[in-house]
């Protein structure tokens, strides 16, 4: 396989998570990098302040950026857009025949875009079908859930095909990288913990219950549970932590809990596709783990550790994942694999 990508946002965080992860990908050749006009025409390493650990790849040093607006060679954009803006230039893409693979919030729950996880919900992909007719487009937008949404659905997808839920309540503990690399002062974070993350809470309610439906006569039907979550900012620079309740529509033990979540794959395992791990939920029997620091990067950050699973009537656990990997690019260039093995791009 071999397909032209391109990354609009290429220069914040999330769009040099983009260009980190697909800079030797087996399939995608990155070819264009775009973002605001006061940074189109420079190359990307005059563009950007790279932010992560690792170095900037050498492939991308030299590639001049250009204004995010259709035009550039490529067949997939991998959208790291804020959504107001996403919300206005992902249709101009979609419109002109690209596929928008995007990270952003703008068309998450809108009735004809996929809201994807590979694992959980890949026979969503054929909305794309009903979208190019409605919409009249030539490409299609796909969409990745919130971080914390991913997190908390990959390893409670299992329980819930398993055992059914009829009750799900969550509290997170979320890292500063989720924000962005200026969302959140050093001087509000440091030394604190932050309980409200502006419409967080709503979209872990609501995202989940479209991601377990059923798609029926090119709809998709909303599983209906109760979902409650609390969100907190916490001082650590990646990965989100949060604590689970769940109460379970048939009686269960931890040891079938445990196994059900163990033995959880989906399409990406079953496709062999790149960016897919190995095990999309691993269980830690340690009382002490996950920890953020020590856990977040297992599979190339592209899997959710969940541990201290413990209860009789309601079980609790803690679960952890990679905010800005399996939560935000990883999500997005793991659904565009699943489209280009699908022959949907």
């Amino acid at each position: 396989m071999n397909i032209d990508v391109g990354v609009i946002g290429a220069t914040g965080m999330v769009g040099q998570r983009f260009i980190s992860l697909l800079s030797d990908h087996p399939w995608f050749n990155l070819t264009a990098l775009a973002a605001s006009e006061r940074s189109a025409g420079k190359r990307y390493s005059k563009a950007a302040d790279w932010v992560l650990n690792e170095d900037m790849p050498n492939s991308v040093r030299d590639i001049e950026v250009v204004e995010t607006k259709p035009g550039f060679q490529a067949d997939i954009v991998f959208s790291a857009l804020p959504s107001d803006i996403a919300k206005k230039v992902e249709p101009q893409f979609a419109e002109q025949g690209y596929i928008v693979a995007s990270n952003a919030s703008a068309y998450r729950m809108a009735e004809d875009v996929p809201l994807l996880i590979p694992e959980v919900n890949p026979e969503h992909i054929d909305l794309i079908d009903i979208q190019r007719e409605q919409r009249d487009w030539d490409g299609a937008i796909i969409t990745n859930p919130n971080c914390s949404s991913i997190i908390l659905t990959l390893p409670v997808t299992p329980i819930a095909r398993e055992f059914g839920i009829t009750d799900l309540r969550v509290a997170t503990l979320q890292a500063v990288s989720g924000a962005g690399y200026t969302g959140v002062p050093s001087m509000a974070i440091v030394d604190n913990v932050i309980p409200y993350i502006g419409g967080e809470e709503d979209k872990v309610e609501t995202e989940i219950q479209k991601m377990l439906g059923d798609l029926e006569d090119g709809k998709i039907k909303h599983r209906d549970f109760n979902v409650t979550a609390t969100c907190n900012r916490v001082p650590v620079l990646d990965g989100h932590l949060e604590n689970l309740w769940i109460e379970t529509e048939e009686k269960t033990t931890v040891d079938e809990i445990k196994e059900t979540m163990a033995k959880f794959e989906g399409e990406p395992q079953k496709l062999d596709l790149p960016t897919a791990p190995k095990n999309p939920v691993i269980i830690t029997e340690q009382d002490d783990r996950p920890q953020t620091r020590l856990d977040r990067n297992k599979q190339n950050g592209m899997s959710v550790t969940a541990g201290r699973i413990r209860g009789e009537n309601e079980i609790q656990m803690t679960i952890l994942g990679h905010n800005t990997i399996r939560g935000a690019a990883g999500a997005s260039i793991l659904n565009a694999e699943l489209l280009a093995k699908k022959q949907k791009i």
